[in-house]
């Protein structure tokens, strides 16, 4: 008999702790088991067995209670390595959240440590016997079959014999046996040599090569080739036996990183994001966990994955604010990727053409090895035309396509060139307005405005996702004046393109385009076919891609980021311009930028047009400085959600109490916009000792006055809206 002491599903604080059950036999960690706790059944991850050095009725007197019995043990073998049970424990520390929590964030649903758990599916695989039997020809050709290709998913041998697969089976010729379905090959026959890189491409690769250092900062501008560095340096950790992880930040940028790499290495590769299906997760993470895929291309959650021997971690884009995870346990990708890159003694590049001035800083710091490409492999940058929308407006001008912009855009289409727009809103119209009161609608949920989707002819929540259509009586006034329409979207810019330019052949890409399983993917590849003149979209088509024949991007409404409250809005509209400059000009044809702007002499927007990040850097630190923000210290927001605005303000006022000290500086309690029916208040703990501000961080939320699921804690958060 075992005591086995068990994490238990509960994401909630007060249970952050194991519990202790008994089986007859010894458990190892990472194993689920199904439990009774409290009257319910629950799953329960496996910490530690130990032999029980009593019998029962001592274990009760010990205890103060009878240790029950686990009711059912549901892995053979352990889900999580030692390797991701250590940096579990490591997130919980350093995120302040459940451990629980941190499993579950690891593992893909099909196997989550949660009562809702649903089953791997199966398939049959054949196999012949050594059963002699008496069969026709026909038999014998189809049992030769399966002999020369075993192990043989039954499914083909059906394609190959549709009608004797069956009667193998009957007779004892071969055996079914039922596996777990793994996921297709994405091996590839032929593949593509090596780029030859250029001086600056061979000094930066050779200066990671030969330093001992664990992380490297690459800054290379748009077009500098950092890619072919990730991929030659990828191919040299392939040789040498070992696993490669690249991360991309989102969906958008995965086929081609995909494309790029099986062309590159021909070998099966896993890949890894949001919008695989559970049992494709399921399938891609059995496929790292038993050796099938060395290489793995996939987004923040890929980082979690059982390598056995990684060899080389690349984030690209790592300025990226998908990196980081929302929910509780609130990490930042780049921080598990660095632990795990020292846990394998493998390098860690950090990519970027912007990186997040967290991490340049640490690099002037030399926490990183810094390291630039500081010009395009072609050797030539755009040309970046700046558009003040205010002297535009005063001419008559279009506030959506200017008269610049559609020169520039027939220049590029009579030219047979394409064009990328960017426009960061999606929709038609960002508001609704009521022509009798004025009063905006407003999501019935959220405190924020619903935008007007004309091609649904809808009204959407982009924050809850509540659908609605166009109200005939005002929500406020009751009258049926009807609504004007204020600001624009990507429904309305594709609009003003067509009529602009009828022949254009327009693709959309935004979070309505790409709803459709596989269609960031698809609207890709059409366009890299130049099936279409036109790509224009949202943030996603701002970084990353690579077509050559884009000569001319335009950027719409290029510095709305800056009305923002974020002390980030500075930094986010640099990234944004730059990353969406960079798309422009990457082959041979010299490339256009058309920036439409309000304020043009913005630091921001100055730096991005020069492609100076040095100057930006040195801008925004000042700002940051003032502020004591980020990097100069380090903070920690904890969102209270209550039924309502006071129950929140009082829990949050509770929390405050407990966080009074010199070390740091407290600021709240401050009531936050609803969102999901869920009213918000926030406190902000911002100082230079981030051990200290965790230590009190737990404290407070011991108070049993604290409900800690309603508390949401988020150490050093990306943005504060």
């Amino acid at each position: 008999m075992y005591i086995v002491n068990l994490w238990i599903e509960h994401p909630v604080r007060g249970l952050d702790q194991t519990f202790s059950y008994l089986y007859e036999r010894e458990l190892a960690p990472g194993i689920r088991v199904q439990v009774d706790f409290n009257g319910r059944r629950l799953i329960g991850f496996v910490e530690s067995s130990e032999p029980a050095d009593a019998d029962e009725a001592a274990l009760k007197q010990r205890y103060g209670y009878a240790l029950k019995y686990i009711d059912d043990v549901l892995d053979k073998e352990p889900l999580l390595t030692e390797e991701l049970h250590d940096l579990a424990m490591w997130m919980a520390d350093t995120t302040l959240s459940p451990r629980i929590a941190c499993f579950q964030a690891m593992l893909p649903g099909k196997v989550k440590p949660q009562s809702g758990r649903e089953s791997a599916v199966k398939e049959n695989w054949v196999r012949i016997s050594e059963t002699e039997v008496s069969l026709t020809p026909k038999q014998l050709e189809a049992y030769l079959y399966v002999r020369d290709h075993q192990p043989l998913r039954y499914a083909e041998l059906r394609k190959v014999f549709p009608n004797q697969a069956r009667q193998l089976i009957e007779k004892g010729a071969a055996v079914l046996e039922s596996r777990e379905r793994e996921a297709v090959s994405l091996a590839m026959e032929e593949t593509s040599d090596s780029l030859a890189l250029n001086d600056v491409q061979t000094a930066a690769m050779k200066e990671i090569e030969t330093s001992d250092d664990p992380v490297f900062l690459l800054h290379g501008v748009t077009g500098s080739g950092k890619t072919e560095i990730y991929l030659q340096m990828a191919e040299k950790a392939l040789k040498a036996g070992r696993q490669v992880l690249i991360l991309v930040p989102e969906i958008g940028l995965t086929p081609q990183m995909i494309e790029r790499v099986r062309n590159r290495f021909g070998m099966d590769l896993a890949i890894y994001h949001s919008a695989l299906n559970a049992q494709e997760k399921y399938e891609q993470y059995r496929k790292v966990k038993t050796g099938r895929a060395a290489i793995v291309v996939g987004t923040r959650s890929a980082v979690f994955l059982p390598f056995r021997d990684l060899g080389l971690i690349v984030l690209d884009e790592e300025h990226d604010s998908s990196y980081k995870q929302e929910n509780q346990p609130a990490y930042h990708c780049r921080d598990v990727a660095v632990w795990r890159g020292r846990y394998h003694g493998c390098k860690v590049i950090l990519g970027s053409a912007t990186p997040s001035l967290e991490s340049y800083a640490r690099g002037i710091r030399r926490v990183y090895h810094l390291v630039h490409l500081q010009e395009r492999v072609n050797r030539t940058m755009p040309e970046i035309e700046v558009v003040p929308l205010k002297e535009a407006l005063q001419k008559g001008d279009s506030y959506i396509l200017t008269k610049t912009l559609k020169e520039r855009m027939q220049e590029a289409l009579a030219r047979r060139k394409q064009i990328i727009l960017l426009l960061n809103r999606r929709g038609y119209s960002t508001q609704m307005r009521c022509r009798n009161c004025q009063e905006v609608i407003v999501c019935p949920h959220c405190d924020l405005a619903m935008s007007y989707h004309r091609d649904e002819k809808i009204m959407k929540c982009h924050a809850c996702g509540t659908v609605m259509r166009l109200p005939k009586y005002c929500p406020s006034c009751g009258q049926t004046a009807g609504y004007s329409s204020y600001g624009f979207g990507t429904q309305r810019l594709e609009q003003d393109v067509q009529e602009c330019f009828p022949e254009a052949r327009i693709l959309r890409m935004d979070a309505d385009t790409t709803a459709v399983k596989n269609s960031h993917q698809k609207i890709l590849e059409r366009f890299g076919r130049k099936e279409a003149d036109i790509l224009l979209g949202t943030q996603m088509i701002a970084k990353g891609l690579d077509y050559p024949d884009v000569t001319l991007v335009g950027i719409i409404n290029g510095d709305e980021g800056l009305s923002r409250t974020d002390y980030r809005s500075c930094e986010t509209t640099f990234d944004l311009l730059m990353q969406a400059s960079g798309r422009s000009g990457r082959s041979e044809d010299a490339g256009r930028v058309v920036l439409q702007v309000y304020d043009p002499d913005h630091y921001a927007v100055q730096c991005a047009v020069q492609q100076n990040y040095e100057a930006f850097f040195v801008n925004e630190m000042r700002f940051r400085h003032a502020g004591q923000y980020p990097p100069y210290t380090y903070m920690i927001s904890l969102t209270v959600i209550g039924r309502s605005q006071k129950e929140a303000d009082e829990t949050a006022g509770i929390l405050k109490g407990h966080l009074q000290n010199e070390a740091y500086k407290t600021i709240g309690v401050i009531a936050l916009l609803k969102i999901q029916d869920r009213f918000r208040s926030r406190i902000l703990l911002k100082g230079k000792d981030l051990d200290v501000m965790r230590r009190d961080v737990r404290r407070a939320l011991e108070d049993p006055q604290v409900s800690p699921k309603h508390v949401r804690v988020d150490v050093n958060p990306m943005t504060l809206d």
